[in-house]
């Protein structure tokens, strides 16, 4: 594939733009103040702008939809700007593979995949963050046997730092393909993405209060009983919320739009974002509201195509941290978070959220050589989080807790290499295809070293 012109000016300015404000992150707890921004609007225009930014000494970092609340994607040299980069390059239904583009948002993926009949077999809990960036940093959902969109690429594709274009598989540099599929932004900039798909199918969703002691004493069979599980915890409260999706020959049930409204819209946005205000405004509030708020939502079944089940409105703004722990010690783990904030003097608006994954084989997954558990805490975005989630941390680094690489944490590279036995094998191959770390980042220095 040429990769065009690095010398053309006509490129280079039809490309480039100063940028005068900051960028923010969704969450707003992540600000960067980049040179310049590049949108490119071909594979070729991308290679030509790294390679300036090479010639120009400046790094290099692209940016989807700023869901991450890390720094991930932050940068003070060269963003680049993906949402010219959209849309299905190929579906081929006899592999069971769909290309996409690198700036694709999922919810567009998703929504041209149901228009041809297809689906992905699992996904996160929202859609707005595009392809590249949700597999970047490991997005998942829960699954007993289905794991992460990152396990479930077949191909990519990449600009490398001297603007070669790199595509790989497992069996076209597999090495690359091992690594890259959660790469960080290490080792490219992603330019479009194979996934495996499959034929469209109806989950039945079951949603249904549950105790806390309850859950954790039989969670065992609840994960062993249903093909996706998960729940959240009310802190304050002894109240969970659980979600149980499993296959279904139908027919189509969805929610009514006015249980949508109600619940989706009304309760679980609306009367949230207002509950969580009041919260900020006076802490002394929050054990009360999270009794009522525990209690607001009601069983209910449903049944309907993939995305529309695996995924949820989330307007509510906040700061999360997520660690995935042995699946074993999930249990335990969550026992002595609830144990501290019982304890504590914290006030926390936000449920806890627990999701499984099932054992992978990329490099830096979360749940790379192991069934893993997750345990995401939030706090509202404008409230003070640190006290909360450095004693969540601590809990989960005692149990070999791995952190979501786009959540916050504060582990570096000294930890990283003793709960990821393959971090050499990243390293070496950063070493291989980015020696000058044109892709580095402040917290690609944390996390991997340098």
């Amino acid at each position: 594939m040429s990769t065009g012109n690095s010398g053309s000016e006509t490129t280079r300015a039809r490309q480039a733009r100063t940028r005068n404000e900051p960028w923010r992150n969704w969450a707003g707890n992540v600000t960067a103040r980049p040179v310049r921004e590049v949108t490119p609007a071909s594979v070729e225009e991308l290679s030509a702008a790294v390679r300036a930014a090479a010639d120009d000494g400046l790094k290099v970092k692209a940016v989807g939809t700023g869901h991450s609340f890390t720094a991930a994607a932050a940068t003070d040299g060269v963003l680049i700007r993906p949402q010219l980069l959209t849309g299905i390059r190929n579906i081929d239904r006899e592999a069971g593979t769909v290309t996409v583009e690198a700036g694709t948002p999922l919810k567009r993926l998703n929504l041209a995949l149901a228009r041809e009949g297809l689906s992905l077999t699992n996904m996160g809990d929202i859609m707005e963050q595009t392809v590249s960036g949700a597999t970047s940093t490991g997005t998942h959902g829960t699954g007993r046997e289905s794991a992460s969109i990152s396990a479930q690429i077949k191909g990519l594709e990449l600009v490398t730092a001297d603007g070669s274009v790199l595509s790989c598989s497992e069996k076209e540099n597999p090495e690359v393909f091992a690594a890259a599929r959660i790469g960080l932004g290490a080792l490219g900039v992603i330019t479009a993405i194979t996934f495996a798909v499959e034929p469209i199918f109806l989950l039945t969703a079951r949603e249904e209060p549950m105790t806390f002691d309850r859950v954790t004493s039989d969670f065992d069979a609840l994960y062993a009983e249903n093909e996706h599980f998960e729940f959240y915890w009310f802190p304050h409260t002894g109240n969970c919320n659980t979600k149980r999706n499993n296959r279904s020959a139908g027919p189509e049930a969805p929610v009514s739009r006015f249980s949508s409204f109600l619940e989706d819209e009304l309760l679980s946005n609306g009367l949230f974002q207002a509950v969580n205000s009041l919260g900020r405004a006076v802490p002394s509030t929050i054990p009360s509201i999270a009794k009522i708020s525990s209690r607001a939502l009601s069983a209910r079944t449903y049944t309907d195509i993939p995305y529309k089940v695996f995924t949820s409105p989330r307007r509510v703004r906040f700061v999360e941290m997520e660690y995935a722990v042995p699946r074993a010690a999930l249990v335990e783990t969550l026992r002595e978070l609830k144990s501290m904030v019982d304890r504590s003097k914290l006030r926390i608006s936000f449920p806890v959220e627990v999701r499984t994954a099932p054992a992978d084989d990329i490099t830096l997954s979360t749940a790379s050589g192991r069934e893993s558990a997750y345990i995401a805490v939030h706090m509202y975005k404008g409230t003070p989080y640190q006290a909360y989630f450095t004693a969540a941390e601590h809990i989960f680094t005692a149990h070999e807790g791995r952190p979501h690489w786009g959540k916050v944490h504060t582990r570096d590279a000294d930890y990283f290499s003793t709960v990821y036995p393959r971090l050499g094998e990243f390293t070496e191959l950063r070493d291989r295809l980015d020696p000058d770390r044109l892709f580095a980042n402040d917290y690609l220095r944390r996390v991997i070293g340098d």
